[in-house]
């Protein structure tokens, strides 16, 4: 009888484990491509109309210090899914994730997601370049690329109405404007000027807004938006993770006319601007004035007769367009999350790679040290969360591996070997629930990436963020101090006023606790 009891109370326990397994959370993740704070809830610029990622902030906590690792897309994003510092890894350049030779040794996030039992679906600009097999359902169908690309008839370029010399940067990072300027085009006929959907030369059907083939992102959305609605229906209680990569707005900014009419370039606002902030930098003296942040700027200038107002409306004019249009990508997924059974045992990571220069510093890319390019937009909306909460202490994408793991119980080793790179970062678990100390660091540190996979560690520039300070360390030993107390834009480098001289020596030792740590 003995036997028969515990042999039941065995099958009763293992149900009940069972069960609680099934209450883990599921996980979105949802990336964009170079954005920066130009979003509504973190006022990086006053006109930016983001209503659906501004409620998703509003159930949730924004992260306003929240900093990329690396201010470029491979090692940037290669950090983040292993939770391997850039500097760990000696991921420099723009290797593969899956040929780098530290993280090649490391799980992805999705594959430890996948080991705890958890269905993995993914879409879009994830991982840079190929995806891993981590992902067991994936929108195939659907491969990122930058398009829709401007062909001429010939070859892929930017829109003609990109006026020179600035229109012969090429098709990605030359090329900004409405759907409408690519011509009308009935997506049959290849070898005529119009829209193509990539490097695929797939024809793009243009007739009108409401009368077009779907944008890649659009495809993206409506993707994770089916599969929710699928796993709804079917009653599944596997716990899932799934991620969206949207790649705007990385250029080439084009998104549909209606999102250009949100923002008149008549009464468009530009950001204030300090002219010659750059003489107190060392960029120039550290790195080539061809590389592409200088070099864009002074194109945009020229092809607009500099004149620097116009040049950066147009381009801000594209940018913010191509915001909005992501926008409401996210809305298409919010919307259908919320009519599911899965609305109240989801969390929702919303982030970017990086962010991006808007001509600071006469600079306009990503990958530099300084704020606009090494802050990202982040926000946490956990189940356990409905009120929307603003987080200052500084964090970084390295964070979002940790806190995933610690949120959803996540067991197993993250390397596969010996040789995998050493597990960075901390959760932010505790700064989201509020019930506990941060263990973290008092900054974030960013490692200014595309110097070569060669590149050794002490030739790196480094950047330190903290709550009131950004410390920069230069390979040839040059720094920049900035005071966000009194100088949120960085327009005034104090590095060499003597009474910082302590405070600097500080901030380096900290920030050489993180890079000494693994």
């Amino acid at each position: 009888m003995t036997k028969y009891i515990i042999t039941a109370c065995f099958f009763i326990s293992g149900i009940l484990i069972h069960a609680q397994e099934d209450k883990r959370p599921n996980v979105i993740l949802i990336m964009c491509d170079d954005l920066n704070d130009y979003e509504g809830v973190f006022g990086g610029h006053e006109q930016a109309i983001t209503p659906n990622i501004d409620r998703l902030a509003n159930n949730g906590v924004k992260f306003i210090n929240a900093q990329t690792n690396a201010p470029v897309c491979q090692p940037s994003r290669n950090s983040l899914f292993t939770g391997v510092y850039p500097h760990t890894s000696k991921d420099f350049g723009w290797t593969p994730l899956l040929k780098q030779p530290t993280l090649k040794n490391n799980k992805t996030i999705i594959r430890l997601f996948k080991e705890n039992g958890y269905l993995t679906l993914g879409t879009g600009k994830l991982t840079h370049g190929k995806p891993p097999k981590d992902w067991q359902k994936w929108g195939n169908n659907h491969k990122h690329n930058y398009g829709p690309l401007y062909f001429d008839g010939e070859k892929p370029g930017a829109l003609p109405t990109v006026p020179q010399p600035y229109q012969s940067i090429g098709a990605i990072d030359g090329s900004y404007g409405r759907l409408s300027e690519g011509g009308i085009t009935d997506g049959k006929t290849r070898k005529v000027p119009g829209f193509i959907y990539g490097w695929d030369f797939k024809p793009f059907r243009y007739i009108n807004d409401n009368d077009r083939s779907r944008l890649q992102d659009e495809k993206h959305a409506i993707w994770a938006s089916e599969q929710i609605m699928n796993m709804n229906a079917d009653g599944t209680e596997t716990p899932f993770f799934m991620g969206i990569g949207f790649v705007r707005p990385h250029t080439p900014l084009h998104a549909p006319d209606k999102y250009f009419d949100m923002y008149p370039l008549e009464s468009l606002k530009l950001d204030d601007w300090l002219k010659g902030d750059e003489k107190d930098t060392y960029w120039s003296k550290n790195f080539d004035s061809e590389l592409k942040g200088p070099r864009y700027y002074r194109t945009l200038l020229k092809s607009y007769n500099g004149n620097r107002e116009l040049a950066m409306k147009k381009f801000l004019q594209a940018y913010l367009a191509c915001i909005t249009f992501i926008d409401d990508q996210v809305g298409v997924i919010l919307d259908t999350l919320e009519k599911s059974r899965f609305k109240d045992n989801t969390i929702i990571v919303f982030t970017s790679d990086h962010g991006w220069q808007m001509g600071e510093k006469n600079y306009l890319f990503k990958n530099s040290p300084w704020e606009e390019s090494a802050k990202v937009p982040l926000i946490i909306s956990s189940p356990s969360q409905k009120n929307g909460l603003t987080e200052d202490q500084p964090v970084a994408l390295i964070d979002i591996f940790p806190t995933l793991v610690d949120y959803c119980n996540l067991e197993g080793n993250h390397k596969l070997n010996a040789n995998g790179g050493s597990l960075g970062g901390y959760s932010m678990k505790p700064l989201i629930e509020g019930n506990s100390k941060w263990e973290g660091p008092k900054g974030a540190l960013t490692i200014v990436g595309n110097v070569g996979a060669n590149t050794r560690l002490n030739e790196q520039t480094f950047s330190y963020r903290t709550k009131r300070y950004r410390y920069i360390l230069y390979p040839d030993g040059n720094e920049e101090l900035y005071d966000h107390d009194k100088d949120p834009r960085e327009w005034e480098n104090i590095a060499d006023i003597k009474k910082m001289k302590s405070i600097k020596k500080k901030l380096k030792k900290d920030m050489y606790k993180i890079i000494n740590a693994s």
